[in-house]
């Protein structure tokens, strides 16, 4: 299980980096989180970044 950052900024670098070394997609990832995709997608919505599900990242 993984804690996820609080600060927008650490959690798209966390996020990305997890989701290109480990995860194949931000709903596996939110699983081993223990959150949902969509509260991630909220979180970094915010700072105007879209998961883009074709590369696996946020951009």
């Amino acid at each position: 299980m993984y804690t996820l950052p609080k600060d927008p900024v650490m959690l798209l670098s966390f996020v990305n980096m997890k989701l290109r070394d480990e995860f194949s997609s931000l709903d596996e990832l939110a699983a081993a989180c223990s959150t949902t995709a969509q509260e991630i997608k909220d979180a970094l919505g915010k700072i105007n970044y879209e998961y883009n599900e074709g590369q696996n990242q946020f951009k």
